[in-house]
């Protein structure tokens, strides 16, 4: 009932009325709405906001760099690695009679076994040209085939190339250089340029 009524009724009873506070509640609400009401409808908002955001998948939200790729460990290389100087090789394992003349022509450049670092061709394939650079080689003597971007390089076998700070030989096989004396004597000269060494009269 409006406050208007309620006077109106006052001209037609003697008696006082009294308005219950349950009653003036009720008319409370339907003139005004109550805090409660109010609540209710945001508590609803609240609701429908959380059930929209629930909805919403948290891949979507993130960007496409973050998304899950697999995180490759560093390029493991044999031997101590101590000068810088990697040998590629195309083979998986190397024969005693090949490891036999690497070591005879590293110590006739000055260098012994304990300075280089090997690594078979397998251990790059699929590894970028970012993983190898890692390495930090000065030297690199990549000897037969090897899946990877290093071969985009614009070198020419049994030449030296240079890349930034990094010398690059290319070079056939190693087991098919151990077999060939020709081969074998372009390398023995391109290594005497490469590592500074004199060559004396043929």
């Amino acid at each position: 009932m409006e406050n208007d009524s309620l006077e109106s009724l006052q001209t037609f009873l003697e008696e006082s009325i009294f308005l219950l506070p349950e009653d003036q509640k009720k008319i409370e609400q339907s003139i005004f709405g109550t805090p409660e009401s109010q609540g209710a409808n945001q508590t609803v908002e609240v609701g429908k906001t959380a059930d929209l955001n629930a909805g919403t998948p948290v891949a979507s939200i993130l960007p496409e760099e973050i998304q899950s790729a697999p995180i490759l460990d560093p390029i493991q290389v044999r031997g101590n690695f101590t000068k810088g100087i990697l040998l590629v090789h195309e083979e998986s394992n190397l024969h005693s009679d090949v490891m036999d003349m690497l070591v005879k022509m590293l110590n006739a450049c000055g260098h012994s076994m304990t300075e280089v670092g090997l690594l078979a061709a397998e251990s790059l394939e699929n590894r970028s040209m970012e993983d190898f650079q890692a390495l930090n080689a000065h030297v690199v003597l990549k000897f037969g085939r090897v899946k990877h971007p290093i071969n985009q390089l614009p070198i020419t076998p049994y030449e030296i190339h240079t890349e930034g700070e990094t010398e690059y030989l290319f070079a056939d096989a190693l087991t098919s250089i151990s077999e060939d004396k020709t081969l074998k004597r372009q390398l023995w000269n391109t290594l005497q340029l490469l590592f500074n060494l004199s060559i004396g009269p043929k």
